[in-house]
C-alpha cells in the first residue's frame, strides 16, 4: 500500500512501525519508565519514539487548552499527527520525517546541527515546552488520547525550515536543548578524545569507561539528555578514536606533518618570507612582463 493508499492511517502506521524493539513506556510520568518489547509497550498511554541514534519524530509539548489547533492559527506547519490530553486539551504535536536524523556520532554533524536548527526554530514558533525532553511521547495508538492526523505526507528538514527563520538564536551551541544537545554533547566529547587517547593509549574498556565518565560530566542541560543517549555517544566516540587513533598512527601523523614543513620551509626564500618563484619566463623565451601579463588573462 502506498503512502498516499493509506491515507490518514498512514502517519500512525509509519509510528508504529518505526518504534525502537524495545522502547521506554509508562501509565504514570510520576511511577517512572519501563522498558518491555514494542508490542507491550504500545498498550501505554506513553511509550519512547525514537531510538538513541535516529531520529524520526520532531515532537513538541504545548501546555495550552487550543493546542490541538494552535498551529493553525500561527501558520506553522500541520503535524502529521496531534494528541490531545482531553481533560485539559494539552498535546503533543508530532512531525515525521522523511529522513531520519542520525543522532550517533558516526553521523552527519552537519546535518544534525541543521536539524537543531530547525527543531528550535519550530520549537520556537509553536511556543512550546522548551523542558520537554521528548524522549517519550503521547502514545498516539493509545485510546486514553484524542489523537487526529492533519498531514499524511512526511516532512523533509527543507519543507518545515520554510516555515520558520533560522537566525544565530538557533544556533546549536546556543543553550542547546532538543538536538540541540546531541550536537553540543558530541562535539566537546570528540575534542576532549582526540587529545585525551594520547595519554597512556588505554585499551578499548578502560577507554570507553572513561570517555563514558566524560560524557556524563558534559550532560549538564538543564533538561539532560537520558542515560542511554549519553552512553550511546560515548560508545561511538569511544569506538571512532580507538579504532583510529594509535602510537604508530600518531607517530606517522607527525612525521608527515614534519615533512610538510620542511618542504613549505623549503620554498621560502632567504629574504622577506615570500616564496621564490624562480625565472620560469627565461625558459618560456619571454619577458618577466610578458609572462605574468599571460599568466593574468590565462594564456599561462
Amino acid at each position: 500500500m502506498s503512502e498516499k493508499q493509506a491515507g490518514c492511517q498512514f502517519p500512525l502506521d509509519f509510528f508504529e512501525s518505526h518504534l525502537p524493539l524495545k522502547p521506554y513506556h509508562t501509565d504514570d510520568l510520576a511511577l517512572g519508565l519501563q522498558i518491555r518489547k514494542k508490542a507491550q509497550a504500545l498498550k501505554s498511554r506513553y511509550v519512547q519514539q525514537d531510538g538513541p541514534t535516529h531520529k524520526y519524530w520532531f515532537v513538541f509539548d504545548q501546555d495550552r487548552t487550543d493546542a490541538g489547533l494552535h498551529w493553525d492559527h500561527i501558520n506553522a506547519p500541520a503535524p502529521n499527527i496531534v494528541a490531545v490530553n482531553p481533560h485539559n486539551g494539552h498535546a503533543h504535536l508530532l512531525y515525521a520525517l522523511e529522513t531520519p536524523v542520525r543522532t550517533a556520532p558516526d553521523g552527519s554533524l552537519k546535518a544534525l546541527k541543521y536539524a537543531a536548527a530547525v527543531e528550535n526554530a519550530l520549537r520556537e514558533k509553536l511556543g512550546a515546552d522548551p523542558g520537554y525532553s521528548s524522549l517519550i511521547c503521547k502514545n498516539p495508538l493509545h485510546s486514553h488520547w484524542f489523537v487526529k492526523v492533519w498531514e499524511t505526507e512526511l516532512y523533509t528538514l527543507d519543507w518545515l525550515a520554510d516555515y520558520v527563520e533560522l537566525s544565530q538564536s538557533q544556533k546549536c551551541e546556543s543553550s542547546p536543548v532538543g538536538l540541540g544537545r546531541n550536537c553540543d554533547l558530541f562535539e566537546r566529547l570528540r575534542k576532549w578524545a582526540y587529545r585525551a587517547v594520547r595519554q597512556g593509549w588505554p585499551d578499548y574498556d578502560r577507554w570507553f569507561e572513561a570517555v563514558f565518565t566524560r560524557a556524563q560530566a558534559y550532560n549538564t542541560f538543564d533538561n539532560p539528555l537520558h542515560i542511554n543517549e549519553v552512553k550511546a555517544t560515548a560508545k561511538s566516540v569511544a569506538r571512532y578514536t580507538h579504532r583510529k587513533f594509535s602510537p604508530e598512527g600518531f607517530s606517522a601523523w607527525q612525521a608527515k606533518q614534519g615533512a610538510k614543513g620542511g618542504k613549505i620551509g623549503g620554498k621560502i626564500s632567504k629574504g622577506g618570507g615570500r616564496k621564490s618563484l624562480g625565472e620560469p619566463w627565461k625558459a618560456l623565451g619571454i619577458s618577466r612582463a610578458t609572462y605574468f601579463r599571460w599568466k593574468k588573462i590565462g594564456h599561462l
